[in-house]
């Protein structure tokens, strides 16, 4: 699975939780730029209207779209492709998310936690994508069938 990370380069890489995965071959980072384009080709976009993710989506890349929620427009604005929209089943964050400008949807994920989820319903459980990641054992503790 090839999994493409479309990142916004106004939020901070301090307290992105997908930092500690820059280094990792299998994950692509692509910087979003106003005014560029980004080709996706054929890919499921994690996306909070689709249809559930499931295991009948196995063999299919990844796009996740790593910004706040209020950007989410503009960045997948400029995302050329054939996306499929899935959402992740509910699950609980353990990111303590405080937005004083806006309201965060009840079930969103740090990007890290949706990136992992996703990876365990398309393929298999890989506990290094929770590297660096302070918040994991809260993560895994709250969403146990993950693993399963």
């Amino acid at each position: 699975m090839d999994i493409l990370i479309y990142r916004d380069s106004r939020e901070s890489l301090r307290k992105c939780s997908l930092t500690p995965l820059r280094d990792k071959p299998e994950l692509r980072f692509v910087r979003y730029e106003r005014g560029r384009r980004l080709d996706a080709g054929r890919r499921i976009l994690l996306h909070h209207e689709g249809d559930e993710l499931s295991s009948a989506d196995r063999g299919a890349d990844l796009l996740l779209i790593d910004c706040s929620w209020r950007h989410l427009p503009a960045l997948l604005a400029t995302v050329d492709g054939e996306l499929t929209p899935r959402r992740l089943p509910p699950l609980e964050s353990a990111y303590p998310r405080k937005s004083k400008v806006f309201e965060d949807p009840a079930r969103g994920l740090a990007s890290v936690e949706a990136l992992y989820a996703a990876v365990c319903i398309l393929e298999a459980p890989r506990e290094d994508l929770l590297d660096g990641y302070h918040w994991a054992p809260d993560f895994l503790a709250a969403n146990p069938d993950l693993a399963s």
